[in-house]
């Protein structure tokens, strides 16, 4: 997936979510920006993430973000990749240590545009977050890497006790409770 198919997914990409679907042309606006896909453009940037299910999806991986101190899921900057299901699934790896992770579908299966707090020199900005659909074994250990403060497989019915009321994590766990994605 290069630029021009992210926005060619993201001009088809339809959702129910209204907050979701309020930014899908601020993203396809980005797309055009040279430097979408850097962490030095410091208004916003493109990320890729990951959210992984088990294949009985009744379990979801979570990492506590070491800097934002909050149960996310797993992704990264795209650090000039434009291809940000191999971003996401790069992360992925490199943040569990998984090695059973799988694509369950190439196409986009969430969006999210969220502020990231000013660090140091770095003022405060907007990730524009592609995410994908992946699936993994919850028997494999996992490795907590130097972004992550802890790593957990939390069941669904406990996702919102442990991230609290962040709409854009509850907003995949309800796509994947209806999801009929190879199940």
């Amino acid at each position: 997936m290069d630029r021009k198919s992210l926005r060619e997914n993201l001009e088809n990409y339809r959702t129910p979510f209204e907050d979701e679907s309020s930014f899908v042309d601020d993203f396809i606006e980005l797309t055009f920006d040279d430097n979408a896909f850097v962490r030095e453009r410091l208004e916003g940037h493109f990320t890729g993430s990951a959210w992984i299910v088990n294949k009985r999806r009744t379990h979801t991986l979570l990492t506590l973000h070491r800097k934002l101190n909050k149960w996310l899921q797993l992704g990264g900057h795209a650090d000039g990749h434009e291809n940000l299901l191999e971003v996401a699934m790069a992360e992925a790896q490199e943040e569990s240590g998984l090695t059973s992770l799988r694509i369950v579908d190439s196409r986009i299966f969430d969006i999210d545009r969220h502020t990231i707090p000013q660090r140091g020199d770095v003022p405060e900005h907007f990730h524009y977050d592609v995410r994908f659909l992946f699936e993994a074994e919850m028997n494999e250990p996992l490795q907590i890497s130097e972004e992550s403060k802890d790593l957990a497989w939390i069941q669904f019915d406990a996702v919102e006790d442990m991230v609290g009321p962040n709409p854009s994590i509850l907003r995949m766990l309800e796509k994947t409770s209806k999801s009929e994605i190879l199940m």
